[in-house]
């Protein structure tokens, strides 16, 4: 380690040599410390805590604006957008208070290595695949806490002082907010750091040169460090890149349970009546769909979209595929469609709950979210009325 407790120099076993410097993302001295490091150094690579979507996101910052959100609904990406809308605004109002914009130091160390030539590696994991690992690792009885926990975040008014950016410091950008989940979500540290530290690690290691400066959040250079220092075996990139898939289990029960519901409704028509069996049908569609649209209307949907929550809710419910907020999401954004300058305020409105009803977008998400609640709830009263039937 040089002089400087922020930058780390490792000697690798075939002789090459890595400078790494570790940074807070919204430090004015951390964006000098890369420049002046880089320049000094002169490296022949530098490698940057970014990927293609993050970096494009710092040079083109008003890209994001221009976010089709009927294709992001269709893709079944609209919790990965709500998901980086949190932890992008959260970044933005640190920022907003130390003066400095999330990542600045990283696009400064891109903006040096273009400038004098030295070739760029985006050293670190897909930002879609990080938050996608961290749903599909935490165990489905704690992700209610988790999703708590990130909008929790929303109503954190704390001004960040001097000291409490000396902390931040000693944490990922990306993870600043979910760090504090550790103790009680340690999937979530082993996806947001472990598992980074290691891809980190390996692509930095990796790079095509003799000499290497990286650039990458404080709370990665010592585990960095350490992997590399040691020279310990790596996990494949495909073992720590796809999405876990969920147990088969959990599958055939997620079948089972609409299979059972329809098979009961048969089976009391076939000992009760076809009349009977049809007021359990509709008592079904009425409870169901009636909670999805109270939901909406409580998000503030437009009419068809209330309408569309009455006659989609009572499908949805008999499939595990997908639910009904993707159905009044959709007919939302069409119906109606977010203005440009909503998108501009967007990340200032989504910590002012109060505007949540006036933006467009938020109001989108609003009705993605709302329905399922009330649904569900409307669900298992239904199943409760076939019970006592049979």
């Amino acid at each position: 380690m040089s002089e400087n407790a922020d930058i780390y120099r490792i000697k690798t076993d075939d002789n090459r040599e890595i400078v790494l410097i570790g940074t807070a993302h919204i430090s004015q001295a951390s964006k000098e410390l890369v420049r002046k490091t880089i320049e000094e150094e002169k490296p022949d690579t530098v490698c940057v805590e970014l990927d293609e979507g993050r970096l494009k996101s710092i040079q083109e910052p008003d890209r994001w604006k221009n976010t089709d959100l009927k294709q992001v609904i269709k893709k079944k990406q609209l919790a990965t957008l709500i998901a980086n809308l949190v932890l992008g605004s959260y970044q933005k109002r640190m920022g907003a208070q130390t003066g400095v914009k999330p990542g600045s130091e990283l696009k400064e160390a891109v903006d040096v290595a273009e400038a004098a030539g030295h070739q760029l590696v985006l050293a670190d994991r897909d930002i879609k695949i990080t938050l996608k690992r961290t749903w599909a690792c935490t165990p489905w009885y704690r992700k209610l806490s988790l999703l708590g926990g990130l909008f929790g975040s929303i109503f954190d008014k704390t001004e960040i002082s001097e000291e409490d950016l000396a902390k931040i410091k000693e944490q990922d950008a990306l993870n600043a907010m979910m760090q504090e989940f550790g103790k009680t979500f340690p999937e979530v540290k082993q996806v947001l750091i472990d598992e980074r530290d290691q891809y980190l690690a390996s692509k930095i290691k990796s790079a095509p040169s003799q000499k290497i400066v990286a650039v990458v959040g404080a709370g990665h250079a010592k585990g960095i460090t350490s992997i590399i220092s040691e020279n310990r075996e790596l996990p494949s990139e495909e073992s720590i890149t796809v999405i876990p898939k969920g147990a088969p289990i959990w599958k055939i029960i997620g079948w089972m349970i609409p299979v059972a519901i329809i098979a009961s409704i048969i089976f009391v028509g076939y000992e009760a009546g076809v009349e009977k069996a049809g007021q359990l049908s509709l008592q079904w569609a009425m409870l169901t769909g009636g909670g999805a649209m109270l939901g909406t209307i409580i998000a503030g949907g437009h009419p068809l979209t209330i309408l569309v929550a009455l006659v989609a809710a009572p499908f949805t419910g008999l499939t595990p595929l997908i639910g009904v907020g993707f159905f009044t999401a959709l007919t939302q954004v069409y119906m109606r469609p977010p203005r440009v300058s909503e998108m501009e305020t967007l990340t200032d409105d989504i910590w002012q709950v109060k505007r949540w009803w006036k933006n467009r977008v938020t109001r989108v998400i609003l009705c993605f979210l709302c329905p399922g609640i009330p649904a569900i709830i409307g669900k298992i009263l239904a199943i409760l009325k076939i019970y006592e039937a049979m």
